[in-house]
């Protein structure tokens, strides 16, 4: 999971000072590969559990759904401009889904509204056949509803925002 990564990245750090000291780090060692053995395993719970992926072949960006995928997989940060009622919301996370994200840590997708975040949530857990929450969640202000082991979560800005400061 990208969390478990990350302490295992400042873990092992931390071990290698430590080694270079001659200090002993036998149980420090064993604590990142426990953890990194746990990590693993959640991963691979998560990728037999990802919800079937389908898409309404009445939305526009239904037809650009190889090209998006394609460049994905070739570039970390990809944008996607479209007409209003084109499919961006709704069927751009589960393209990511499609494409692995989510396994290692979540999907997040801003909303400016509250309501909206709540309800574009609810659209896309309908849509993959899922209870609300559980693969699917959201997180408004004074509101969450999402699961430890959920793939794509919807929020406003403001909580993606004190997400990434934490």
């Amino acid at each position: 999971m990208s969390a478990d990564a990350g302490w295992c990245r400042k873990r092992l750090f931390t071990i290698s000072r430590q080694l270079k000291q001659g200090k002993n780090v036998e149980r420090a060692l064993q604590q990142v590969l426990l953890r990194f053995a746990k990590s693993k395993e959640r991963v691979e719970r998560r990728e037999q559990r990802v919800p079937s992926v389908s898409y309404d072949p009445e939305l526009p960006i239904t037809a650009h759904r190889d090209e998006i995928l394609e460049t994905m997989a070739a570039h970390q940060v990809v944008i996607v401009a479209g007409e209003t009622g084109s499919g961006k919301t709704t069927q751009l996370p589960k393209m990511c889904l499609e494409a692995g994200r989510g396994l290692r840590g979540l999907v997040g997708c801003t909303q400016p509204r509250r309501i909206a975040a709540r309800a574009m949530a609810d659209r896309v857990s309908e849509e993959l056949g899922c209870q609300l929450g559980e693969a699917v969640g959201y997180q408004v202000r004074f509101r969450e509803r999402s699961s430890p082991d959920g793939y794509i979560k919807f929020m406003t800005d403001g909580i993606l925002l004190a997400e990434a400061m934490g």
